[in-house]
């Protein structure tokens, strides 16, 4: 028997390679002969980094950049293809849980953290770079990234802004000048689990914005600060990018990489799935275990993890078992019409946070009954 473990991070619980751990013992327990293979998932956030180096072989190295608050935190860059590409995740120097709750400030946050990043790598001679831009704290259109690179943004008296939130609606004018040579040389790959426009009701301000703390009074003024600062952007470089899908990922992040860097937006499982060869490694698996902290309609919608894992097992008829914190309304779209199903690992009834503190032991649980109901299906005649 051979089971794939393909699971994505459980948010602010387990990582993938934490319940790969878990899952593994089960199995392992359960099952008397098996042969198990990792392969951490994640669509572009937390755990991007993991998912492509470990089947990959690759390698990390920890560096100090600015974090979205002006402090230093230490981020974690990736490299795989002997070196030749970069893995980032803007989460690492840019995320939203390096801010504790009461600190969240959409208006001060700053991506200039993400853009250290990016030009760390390019200075070491790395012109491939795989992005991973979900979990941000900022509003910030991504000038805090490019003015890292070198690019300056100016208000009408020519004084260059510090590239956070409140910096949006004082943008006159952009000297792109600075920008880092090597961008030009550079193929960059956006990994991006959302397709959002720049602006407006469906906008990185309107629909991501509240989770970064931008409170309702402050809605309209950074979706108009935004409007401002794109308008002068596409008048520079002569690009439409507001209505670009994605250009609203991260806070806006996204309309800046395309702009400045041409860099290309794709859907995160898909990027990742293609990397590590999946397709190939469930060409003889006898099923694929994958998971996430909660599934609902919206993971099915949107093509979270688990629904990129179905698509690629439904063909090759791989039966797929999602095992997840939770289920929510629309949850069984999953299975409809495709071989699997979903096991959760809460078992009674119990708060979030006391199920996020017993993460370990509710995996452990659940994992088991999984496997045991699976092994129990295999035995009926």
């Amino acid at each position: 028997m051979k089971i794939v473990f393909a699971p994505d991070s459980f948010k602010g619980s387990l990582s993938s390679l934490e319940i790969i751990d878990v899952l593994n013992e089960s199995a392992r327990r359960i099952f008397e002969d098996v042969a198990t293979v990792p392969v951490p998932m994640a669509d572009g956030g937390e755990g991007t980094i993991d998912a492509l180096i470990v089947p990959a072989g690759g390698t990390k190295e920890t560096v100090t950049v600015t974090g979205p608050m002006g402090n230093p935190v230490e981020a974690v860059i990736g490299y795989i293809h002997e070196g030749k590409t970069a893995v980032l995740e803007m989460a690492q120097a840019s995320g939203l849980f390096l801010v504790p709750g009461g600190k969240k400030n959409p208006l001060a946050a700053t991506s200039y953290g993400t853009g250290e990043l990016i030009r760390r790598v390019l200075d070491k001679g790395i012109r491939s770079i795989i992005i991973g831009i979900g979990g941000s704290a900022t509003n910030d259109g991504g000038m805090g990234a490019m003015r890292a690179l070198g690019v300056r943004f100016l208000d009408a008296e020519g004084k260059e802004l510090e590239g956070r939130g409140s910096d949006l609606e004082l943008v006159r004018s952009i000297d792109a000048s600075g920008l880092n040579p090597a961008a030009s040389e550079c193929s960059i790959t956006v990994i991006c689990d959302v397709s959002n426009p720049l602006l407006g009701k469906d906008g990185a301000t309107y629909i991501y914005g509240p989770q970064k703390g931008v409170t309702p009074d402050l809605l309209d003024r950074l979706d108009r600060g935004m409007a401002g600062y794109i308008k002068v952007v596409e008048g520079n470089l002569n690009k439409e990018i507001a209505n670009a899908p994605g250009a609203g990922a991260a806070g806006g992040m996204g309309a800046a990489l395309m702009a400045f860097l041409g860099a290309e937006l794709k859907p995160g499982i898909d990027v990742v799935l293609d990397a590590v060869g999946f397709d190939g490694l469930i060409d003889d698996a006898s099923f694929v275990v994958t998971g996430e902290g909660n599934i609902d309609e919206q993971s099915v919608r949107f093509g979270k993890v688990p629904t990129g894992i179905m698509k690629r097992c439904t063909p090759k008829k791989v039966p797929v078992a999602v095992i997840s914190g939770g289920m929510g309304k629309g949850a069984e779209l999953f299975w409809r019409d495709n071989l699997g199903s979903i096991m959760t690992t809460v078992n009674g009834i119990m708060t979030l946070d006391t199920a996020i503190a017993n993460s370990k032991e509710l995996l452990r649980s659940g994992a088991d009954r999984m496997f045991l109901l699976i092994k129990i299906g295999m035995g009926i005649k």
